[in-house]
């Protein structure tokens, strides 16, 4: 039974129950049986035969079996497993070391570990939490303002769930049925690129008004070197790449030296001079893998089909009666992707057009025909040439300050920087699916706590706990919204939405501008998963009619769901580190801290609106899309 105005009803008695504090997942639940007992009732029938409960069992089902969903808690298990293993004490202090010299250089440590380690986790609650245990404190007592020291934790803290790997982006792929690898690659450079915005905007207030973050005192920026150094300078020459270089050729004097261990071997020669190559070997490592990517393998890489099978929220399923969707019935096989072939004539879909190397019938990234474009070699020629420039002053002033941030940096950041790389590489490179990578990534958050040895039995069993609670939590909200979104199309309630939508004769610009813009609204007193869950498949049917990319579309709002971490009154960034600040911070100056950073947010989702290529470049180049 069709009735558009129970639709909207259930929409706004769905975020007034929310509000009230009731469970997401099972108000969900609890409201789409509800109106959906009305819609199916037939009183000829016994009430039990309601078809309802069929529906019921159907999304449930779908959900259970749903591939895409399984990377979830394995993702979630890796976080865990790195935040109960507590590594992430030595690489704030070598980080803070390396930026000693930059003005607010605390902030800048702080928002570089929260973008690094919500990389590595995904988990904003922790990271907020972890880097206000950890890093709050030591701003505070170095004078920094409290809106600036409160601001960089709460707004680094909420890049974990923009930043591949992710669960937002996890969720959203099912929830629109598209590929976790293509939004994976399309999410890489805004995350970043938010965070460079937050680090201009820190070090841009620092310069502006210096009293907000003085400067450290020397105990805090002192490099520890060991005091055979400065002798084996002496012995050597003042550069170490070249003394080290010398000494294992000609080790006799070095050998004399007296450590604090007693005298220096060769074997301690030979990793200081290891550790003195590792800038090199990163950057010419990374230009490798750009070159036997680009010319070598020629994009011949392979996509996961993550999308494949996968039922899109927001429309009825026709075997229960619902309305047919809008624009036709669907094909054979599934629903058309969204965003898909371009009428003859028609206007180029939002996003830029297509680019070379499109699809072919496998699903696979045909390759440029021809290799390269000459502008390729001539830009890698000039970053290379800059690169041995930059190595080239680098090198020539290594002393043992340098020499042991280095080796610090290497100890604690490398071994986690080699794991994410790793488990994003595998993924964007169709060498695994995502929950394979998952996989690779939770062992791997395994084997570096358990080096590490920080992760004890009792760690273990919290962090499977937590994985076993958020993984039931996730697959009951997208329970609960399958059996909504259903009988919220089947009303009446998504047709009505379209409907509305569709006269107010919008161009695609004014359709991302409006969507975005509630959104952006709804962040204020929900959570991202409500929003997701909830609120995202009402738009998605629009997208197509609009040509619009999902891709595109869907990465804007990953970046726009930073406000709900920001946004009063349930920014849980807040209250999460509230819960660790000191009492006489207030919950107040965190809100003002936080502030800044929602309109950083706004600046980057213009930008990404004026520059399509900055979302869609790499999963274009990847994967021909």
């Amino acid at each position: 039974m069709s009735d558009p105005a129970l639709g909207l009803l259930m929409l706004g008695l769905i975020v007034v129950v929310i509000m009230m504090g009731f469970p997401t997942a099972f108000t969900l639940m609890g409201l789409g049986i509800f109106f959906g007992f009305y819609a199916y009732y037939d009183p000829a029938q016994h009430w039990m035969d309601n078809r309802v409960f069929d529906l019921m069992v159907q999304r449930s089902y779908g959900a259970m079996t749903n591939d895409v969903l399984i990377s979830i808690p394995l993702f979630v298990l890796m976080g865990y497993v790195m935040e109960r293993g507590a590594l992430v004490d030595k690489m704030f202090y070598s980080i803070q070391l390396s930026f000693r010299r930059l003005p607010a250089a605390l902030a800048v440590t702080t928002l570089i570990v929260c973008t690094f380690w919500g990389i590595a986790s995904g988990l904003v609650g922790a990271v907020v939490v972890l880097m206000g245990v950890i890093a709050l404190n030591p701003m505070l007592r170095a004078g920094y303002d409290v809106r600036l020291a409160s601001g960089v934790i709460t707004a680094g803290g909420t890049l974990g769930i923009l930043i591949p790997p992710s669960v937002m982006i996890i969720v959203y792929a099912a929830v629109a049925g598209q590929s976790v690898v293509k939004l994976y690659a399309a999410a890489m450079f805004p995350g970043f690129f938010l965070a460079f915005l937050y680090l201009i905007y820190i070090v841009g207030w620092a310069l502006l008004n210096p009293r907000i973050a003085p400067t450290l005192p020397a105990d805090q920026t002192k490099v520890p070197v060991p005091a055979w150094m400065p002798r084996f300078q002496a012995l050597y020459t003042r550069n170490m790449p070249a003394g080290l270089l010398r000494a294992l050729f000609s080790p006799r004097r070095a050998l004399a030296l007296d450590t604090e261990t007693g005298r220096l071997t060769y074997w301690q020669i030979l990793k200081n001079f290891a550790a003195t190559l590792v800038p090199l070997a990163l950057v010419a490592g990374t230009l490798a893998l750009v070159w036997w990517y680009v010319v070598i393998h020629g994009q011949a890489g392979t996509e996961a089909s993550a999308a494949a099978g996968l039922e899109q929220l927001g429309s009825a399923p026709e075997q229960f009666g619902g309305p047919e969707p809008l624009g036709g019935p669907e094909p054979l096989g599934g629903p058309e992707p969204l965003g898909g072939p371009e009428p003859l004539g028609g206007p180029e879909p939002l996003g830029g057009p297509e680019p070379l190397g499109t699809p072919d019938s496998s699903g696979q990234a045909a390759p440029v025909q021809g290799g390269p474009a000459t502008a390729f070699f001539v830009t890698f020629g000039i970053i290379a040439a800059m690169a041995a420039v930059i190595l080239a002053r680098y090198y020539r002033a290594m002393g043992p300050e340098r020499l042991e941030v280095i080796k610090l940096l290497t100890s604690s950041v490398m071994p986690l920087a080699i794991l994410t790389v790793l488990v994003l590489a595998v993924i964007l490179f169709g060498i695994t699916t995502a929950t394979e990578s998952a996989a690779v990534g939770a062992a791997g958050a395994f084997l570096l706590a358990f080096s590490a040895r920080t992760l004890n039995w009792k760690r273990t069993k919290e962090a499977v706990f937590l994985t076993a609670k958020t993984t039931a939590m996730v697959c009951w909200l997208f329970i609960g919204s399958a059996v909504f979104s259903a009988v919220f199309a089947i009303l009446g309630g998504q047709a009505l939405i379209e409907q509305w939508v569709l006269s107010l004769n919008l161009t695609p610009l004014q359709f991302m501008i409006l969507s975005q813009a509630i959104i952006f609204l709804l962040g204020w007193p929900l959570e991202w998963t409500e929003i997701i869950i909830i609120f995202v498949p009402i738009f998605l049917p629009l997208l197509k009619h609009f040509e619009i990319d999902p891709i595109l579309w869907g990465v804007v709002v990953f970046v726009n769901l930073q406000a709900a971490f920001l946004s009063p009154p349930v920014a849980m960034s807040a209250f999460y580190l509230k819960g660790v600040a000191p009492s006489h911070v207030t919950i107040n100056q965190i809100f003002a801290g936080m502030m800044p950073y929602m309109l950083i947010v706004i600046v980057c989702m213009v930008l990404m609106y004026l520059w399509p290529g900055l979302t869609l470049w790499l999963p274009q180049y990847l994967y021909g899309r």
